[in-house]
Formats: C-alpha cells, structure tokens, sequence
C-alpha cells in the first residue's frame, strides 16, 4: 500500500476533483434516467441507475441512443 494514501485523502484538491466527478456524474445520471423514464425503457433506466461510467454512459444515451418525446403530446 502507497504510504502516502493518508496525506492524499486529506489534500484539499484531491477533495475537490472527487467531489466534482460526484456531482458532474450525478446530474448526468438525472438527465437520463429522467429521459428514460419518461421514454418508458425500464431496460436502459435500469442499466443506468446501475451501472456508474462517470456521466459517459448516461450521455451516450442522451444523445445518441434516445429519443426526444414530443412535448405537444
């Protein structure tokens, strides 16, 4: 084990950079799982409230995989 991974944990950038992939991967994961629930895909809903890729998997969903639902239904 790295002796230094104490002194890392209680580094204030470290701190940020993991709290910012927190909440950018967070808000991605909104984004889509709202989207694939509004589309009715209990597949994709599942596999992305699952599966954690850091926002990737939840944008390729968002923009390439998905379909916009008319909002004048």
């Amino acid at each position: 084990m790295n002796p230094n991974f104490p002194a890392l944990l209680t580094d204030p950038l470290f701190a940020s950079i993991i709290i910012g992939l927190a909440l950018w991967s967070t808000i991605w994961k909104g984004f889509a799982l709202y989207r694939a629930g509004t589309n009715r895909s209990p597949i994709w809903f599942t596999v992305l409230l699952v599966v954690n890729t850091l926002g990737i998997l939840e944008m390729v969903y968002l923009f390439a995989i998905s379909k916009k639902t008319p909002s004048d239904k």
